[in-house]
C-alpha cells in the first residue's frame, strides 16, 4: 500500500492528479445486500407491493447514484461512464436481495466509487420504498468484488468466509 493519496504534502485534503496518467480500460463490480422479512421479499416478488415495481425504481436510482458520484464524495473525479449496470439477485433462503452494480469507462482513473455509489443508492432506494412494512430491514455487505484496469490491473475480493 503506498499511503493516502487524498492528503497533499501540507497534510490537506487534496483531490488526485490524474492528468499525467494513461487512458485505459476500467471496470468494477460491487456488490451489497438488503436484508428484510420473508414476506416484504415476497411482496416485492409477487409484484403486490403499492408502490409500484421496487426493482425498476431502485434499478434507475443506482444508475443516477454512480453518474452522480463525484457531486456525493468530496474527492471523487467526474467521470465519462460508459457503462452502469444495475441487477437485482433474490435470495429467499436468506430473505434478502442481493444487488450488483457494474461500472465501465475508458478513463485516467478507477470506477470502484461508482460501483458502490450504484449499489448504496439502490439499497437506500429499496429500503425507502419498503420501510412502512419492513422498518427493520438490514442493508450490509456493501463492498468492491472486482476491478480492472489501469496500472494496478486486476484486483478481486476474497471469498467471505
Amino acid at each position: 500500500m503506498n499511503g493516502l493519496t487524498h492528503i497533499n504534502a501540507a497534510g490537506e485534503a487534496s483531490m488526485v492528479d490524474v492528468s499525467h496518467k494513461a487512458a485505459s480500460a476500467r471496470e468494477a463490480l460491487a456488490e451489497g445486500y438488503v436484508r428484510m422479512q420473508d414476506k416484504t421479499l415476497a411482496m416485492i416478488l409477487d409484484g403486490e407491493h403499492a408502490k409500484g415495481d421496487v426493482f425498476a425504481v431502485a434499478r434507475i436510482a443506482g444508475i443516477q447514484g454512480a453518474k452522480q458520484c463525484a457531486n456525493l464524495i468530496p474527492l471523487c473525479h467526474p467521470l465519462m461512464l460508459t457503462k452502469v449496470q444495475v441487477d437485482f439477485e433474490p435470495q429467499p433462503q436468506q430473505n434478502r436481495v442481493r444487488i450488483l452494480g457494474r461500472c465501465k469507462l475508458s478513463g485516467q482513473t478507477g470506477v470502484e466509487m461508482e460501483a458502490l455509489t450504484a449499489v448504496s443508492i439502490a439499497a437506500l432506494t429499496l429500503f425507502d420504498m419498503c420501510k412502512a412494512v419492513d422498518p427493520g430491514m438490514v442493508i450490509e455487505g456493501i463492498r468492491v468484488l472486482d476491478k480492472q484496469g489501469g496500472k494496478s490491473g486486476h484486483w478481486r475480493a476474497q471469498e467471505k468466509a
